[in-house]
């Protein structure tokens, strides 16, 4: 709970997270497209879900938007090791939603959770940063 109320009263620049009026382990997450990056002026809309373990488990984060990244598959899950084996209960939803946010600036296609947008990242990166950009024109502008 206290941790619900800090990131209403503390919003991280770029992301916005409220509870579920039904539910308060579901959120509703908007993250805006960081600025530099292929996501540049979209806005993703993404689930996050708090397990009974949390915070023992990671919270179950996916995106609700679609999305063209080396990272995140066409069911908006995310490869991101702190959603995995490196979570700790110390972690916060926060920094959870921040190391997303960061995620979107800095693609990794070696650790890719999609293997075609993966290859396509790695033999023409100039293209697949055009097709990113035009994926967040179709899907994610004004969302």
């Amino acid at each position: 709970m206290k941790e619900t109320q800090r990131l209403l009263s503390e919003p991280a620049p770029g992301i916005s997270a409220s509870p579920s009026e039904d539910n308060m382990r579901h959120f509703n997450v908007m993250i805006l497209g960081p600025t530099q990056s292929p996501y540049e002026g979209g806005v993703f809309k993404l689930e996050l879900f708090l397990p009974e373990e949390y915070p023992m488990a990671a919270p179950k984060v996916r995106f609700l938007t679609k999305i063209y990244h080396p990272n995140i598959d066409k069911l908006g899950r995310i490869c991101l090791d702190i959603l995995k084996d490196k979570w700790s209960p110390a972690l916060q939803i926060r920094t959870v939603l921040l190391s997303i946010q960061a995620l979107l600036s800095a693609p990794n296609p070696d650790d890719p959770l999609s293997e075609n947008i993966a290859k396509h990242w790695k033999s023409n990166e100039v293209e697949a940063v055009e097709t990113a950009k035009e994926w967040t024109r179709l899907y994610a502008s004004g969302a």
